[in-house]
């Protein structure tokens, strides 16, 4: 950071601090506060121009141990209310700031038409009018209302509206994929959460991985300059995704000036940064990367920075959340929580009236799901995957089972768990629970080929 000057760090894809999934949060902000001095130390040369953190918040701040949790978009979509939306962004917000970032790369608002890609239960919903309405309530939750004295102020967090654009259309599901479309149905299905999330003031978009009619996404200036920075009137800064420019025809990881000339304002590059510095500062000097493509990116990404006030701010640990820990998990935060996952229940069917269940009776509750943090919260989870985290990792959590023994044991029943659904005593009624094991991104369609058999078969 000093000798380079880089303008971002991302924190993602389990990059922890010390490379521990469960990292403190005091060890996150200690980290945030080093990035922040290695930014404004000038002892080397330089100017000092402020770093912007960010960090997959994806539903909640769902990088540290302790912090609220939420259901994943798929299920907040079920719940068809975008004033809880707004609450859980606010309340991201306010848990991401306590650590130190200024940025959530969410909301996801991916329109996913099929169920075999790997990454559909991070869209609100296959309906455009849905996830239109709920961009609009996430953006405004964790950035704060434009034109509003909090706008982007110490307890709001810059967005990253993703992933631009038609990633949920990809032919077969198929993730990272092509999306073959018209240009009327990507307009009207697949942009919709973008409209309504730069209209409420968005100030970053990610470039998606997918490519549209074979032509990759980072490459594309049509769809990033022409459409979403001239028709759209985006005036904010376009973010890569996780070496996305290496996808380019031509480029590799390490050097990619198409990118920039494109649209893409800023690459994430979280193990190519020195080389792409590198070629990129190259391409400028021979011209292959005009100074005014350049300059305008630089310029959006400043701007950002100053609506932020960052040139303004101390560094994270002595702004106005740096170090509250107190609300990682708080009690009213948790409260939301509850309420999201009440009303993103969905049921199918109630036959014979069975439900609601009585609590005093023998109670069977089985499926390795009753019993599994991990499967309840998914991937995006402590570790990119979700996976390789303990009970211990979630200590205001409660698992479906415990839950259930809980209100059984309160009401006089008998509960019994059996993950197998061998029982002991001979139950009244059973509960089964079960899930998919906790993925992010690609692994629900890596392996599959052709058909819906397929997909149903690798999905764990």
């Amino acid at each position: 950071m000093r000798k380079y000057r880089l303008g971002s760090i991302l924190a993602g894809g389990s990059s922890d601090p010390g490379g521990k999934y469960n990292a403190t949060p005091a060890e996150w902000l200690a980290v945030s506060d080093a990035f922040w001095e290695a930014s404004m130390d000038t002892s080397g040369g330089g100017k000092a121009i402020p770093i912007i953190w960010g960090i997959d918040a994806m539903h909640g701040q769902s990088n540290v141990v302790g912090a609220t949790l939420f259901p994943h978009n798929v299920g907040l979509g079920a719940t068809r209310n975008p004033e809880l939306l707004r609450r859980i962004g606010e309340i991201t917000a306010l848990e991401t700031r306590t650590t130190g970032m200024e940025w959530a790369f969410a909301p996801t608002v991916a329109v996913p038409q099929d169920v075999r890609w790997g990454r559909a239960y991070e869209g609100y919903s296959e309906n455009p009018q849905v996830v239109a309405e709920f961009a609009k309530a996430m953006v405004e939750g964790l950035q704060g209302k434009a034109g509003a004295p909090d706008f982007l102020d110490d307890r709001h967090v810059m967005v990253s509206v993703k992933h631009f654009l038609g990633d949920g259309g990809t032919t077969n599901g198929r993730d990272q994929g092509d999306t073959v479309v018209s240009e009327a149905e990507l307009r009207d299905v697949h942009a919709a959460g973008y409209k309504t999330a730069i209209e409420a003031g968005a100030q970053s978009v990610m470039a998606s991985f997918n490519s549209f009619h074979g032509v990759k996404m980072h490459g594309n200036q049509p769809l990033l300059t022409d459409v979403l920075k001239d028709r759209m009137n985006f005036g904010g800064f376009v973010v890569g995704d996780w070496n996305g420019h290496g996808q380019i025809p031509g480029c590799t990881k390490d050097a990619c000036p198409a990118t920039f000339v494109a649209g893409l304002d800023m690459a994430m590059a979280p193990d190519s940064w020195k080389g792409m510095y590198e070629t990129t500062l190259a391409a400028a000097k021979d011209g292959t990367l005009s100074m005014a493509r350049l300059d305008d990116a630089v310029r959006r990404i400043l701007r950002v920075k100053f609506l932020m006030k960052l040139f303004d701010a101390p560094k994270p640990s002595q702004r106005a959340l740096g170090g509250k820990f107190e609300l990682l998990g708080a009690p009213e935060h948790r409260a939301v929580a509850r309420q999201a996952v009440r009303e993103s229940l969905v049921l199918l069917k109630n036959q014979g009236g069975i439900l609601p269940l009585s609590a005093k009776q023998r109670v069977l509750v089985a499926g390795d799901g009753a019993d599994n943090i991990a499967k309840q919260a998914g991937g995006w989870t402590l570790s990119w995957q979700g996976t390789g985290t303990t009970r211990a990792d979630f200590p205001n959590a409660a698992t479906i089972w415990e839950g259930i023994n809980g209100a059984v044991k309160d009401a006089g029943g008998q509960a019994e768990l059996a993950a197998d659904g061998k029982y002991k005593t001979k139950p009244d009624v059973a509960v089964v629970v079960f899930g998919e094991e906790p993925y992010a991104e690609f692994q629900a369609t890596s392996r599959t080929c052709c058909s819906s058999r397929a997909a149903t078969a690798t999905w764990n």
